[in-house]
């Protein structure tokens, strides 16, 4: 019985994007290993030009995208519901904390607590007027605000309407693109299209656990008294490969349950800083000011290219080094995290997936710099902690995070709540993931069906294996930010086709309702 399960499962499945993306990554992976100094020079290189010379590619897809989710809400496609006569599959509660916890999630954590410290001492904060420690605080809001959410938004309202109104059962990159390429994505130009968006996502997966997972070995190892080399985060990096495995067995309602878990972990974190770390008005005012300033100047710093590459005093790249590198990270996240937006907004129209989407996205990113960045913020400025020069002279990040997670009081138990918070952030996010790419593996998979938990497990391990030859090769945070940066470059492309078919198949649809009331 179990052989015949197995053989009916096996022809519903594309091999093709199963076992291809694995072949790429189990190639890089050994080239990582064997090869760390002259894979990273290669590395660099290709970020290099995709950087320096195709840098305007990634911050014209990023303006178009946000004017593009706005034009969706506002106009008469607004008004379009996913699914006829449903209603609302999750609570807007759940249905919001699904959305923030399907995100790089983990990493929101490890950047809130030490972007504005990465940037306090750019020589471009210098060049903009005002003081430097206020604009260290707006960048990270721009970094994580408007146009990278834009990115999901736009996408999670094409995929929602091709999957709750078109009623499309493959659940691939490749199908929302057929308004406008039509047959040819039954062919060669399909195929493409799924292996750059697969890969490109492991690219992102690779990115996130690099990043993240060394602070949550630091935190592990202050909390054990062990040292958090590199073995104890490749242990992590297994035990919570081996979490969120398990969790795939529960479906959408395990994840909808565990993201209002992971939520409430993540508000108590937030209050704990917040109210005990004795800076309450110093956060919230710098919050405010950083606000302000994203406002009066966001189509300035949304569309600044730095030309001659110079800055403040003579140093250049900042645009490139950073603002090209968040967009390509929330590009390369695209395959998946829309897709589950997508898939939770049944019953939604499109206006309320949009704004909803950004109100929620945007409270829990900027809630999360304002409180954490702010605390640490405070202590570099009114407390003589120079997390900032400890960075600028070569100092480990992670640690610089612990020294300003010591200075609260009772920091045993804030890096408890980090550590449990860090984990559960990556259980709901990789369930989320897995179940998107799950369903992606599938030839054809009607909407509303859960894929099989083997293929998601399948997955769960897959995810992992990059990561862990990222963190064993010691890859440094530029040669990190640069595979998502090459693994964004085709994303781009795509991003625009699946786009224009939204445009194409919901006008066309718009149009036969007409036609109906007509007739």
């Amino acid at each position: 019985m179990k052989k015949d399960t197995f053989s009916s499962l096996s022809r519903q499945l594309d091999w093709n994007i199963i076992l291809v993306p694995l072949a790429v990554i189990l190639l890089l992976c050994g080239l990582f290993v064997a090869f760390p100094s002259a894979s990273s020079l290669a590395i660099e290189a290709v970020r290099g030009f995709l950087g320096n010379q195709l840098g305007i590619f990634y911050i014209v897809i990023g303006l178009v995208t946000l004017f593009v989710s706005l034009y969706i809400a506002f106009s008469r496609y607004g008004n379009i519901r996913l699914g006829q006569d449903a209603r609302p599959a999750h609570s807007n509660f759940r249905w919001g904390a699904m959305i923030f916890t399907s995100t790089m999630a983990a990493d929101i954590l490890f950047y809130s607590l030490c972007e504005w410290a990465l940037y306090f001492n750019e020589p471009h904060l210098a060049s903009m007027g005002g003081e430097v420690y206020e604009w260290a605080a707006t960048y990270p809001l721009f970094h994580w605000g408007p146009i990278p959410w834009s990115f999901y938004i736009v996408l999670a309202a094409a995929f929602g309407f091709m999957l709750h109104v078109r009623g499309r059962t493959k659940q691939k990159f490749s199908e929302a693109c057929r308004p406008l390429l039509g047959r040819r994505i039954d062919g060669f130009w399909g195929k493409a299209i799924d292996f750059f968006a697969v890969f490109a996502l492991l690219c992102g997966v690779a990115t996130t656990f690099s990043l993240s997972t060394p602070l949550l070995s630091a935190a592990t190892g202050e909390l054990l008294g062990i040292p958090a080399g590199i073995g104890l985060t490749l242990g992590l990096l297994a035990f919570i490969a081996v979490v969120y495995t398990l969790t795939v067995w529960f479906g959408l309602k395990g994840i909808s349950r565990l993201a209002s878990i992971c939520t409430s972990l993540f508000l108590t974190l937030l209050a704990y800083v917040l109210l005990a770390g004795g800076e309450p008005l110093f956060i919230l005012e710098s919050g405010v000011t950083a606000i302000g300033k994203l406002v009066q100047n966001f189509l300035g710093m949304a569309s600044w290219m730095d030309p001659l590459r110079v800055s403040g005093d003579g140093s250049s790249g900042f645009v490139q080094n950073w603002t090209v590198f968040y967009w390509a990270y929330w590009m390369v996240w695209c395959v998946a995290t829309p897709f589950f937006i997508g898939i939770i907004s049944r019953g939604r129209t499109l206006r309320n997936t949009v704004l909803g989407g950004y109100a929620w996205g945007l409270a829990g990113t900027f809630t999360s710099f304002i409180v954490l960045g702010g605390y640490g913020l405070a202590q570099q400025m009114k407390h003589g902690l120079d997390t900032a020069g400890a960075l600028e002279a070569g100092g480990d990040l992670a640690q610089s995070i612990l020294a300003i997670l010591e200075t609260l009081p009772l920091h045993t138990l804030g890096l408890i709540l980090l550590a449990v918070t860090m984990i559960a952030f990556y259980a709901t996010t990789f369930d989320a993931l897995t179940h998107v790419v799950a369903s992606y593996s599938y030839r054809e998979l009607p909407s509303g069906a859960d894929p099989d938990k083997r293929i998601r497990a399948y997955w769960a391990v897959l995810f992992i294996l990059l990561p862990m030859a990222l963190i064993f090769s010691e890859s440094s945070m530029s040669n990190l930010q640069s595979v998502s940066i090459i693994g964004a470059f085709p994303m781009g492309i795509i991003l625009l086709i699946i786009v224009a078919s939204f445009f194409t198949d919901a006008r066309r649809y718009l149009s036969e309702g007409k036609s109906r009331e007509r007739d």
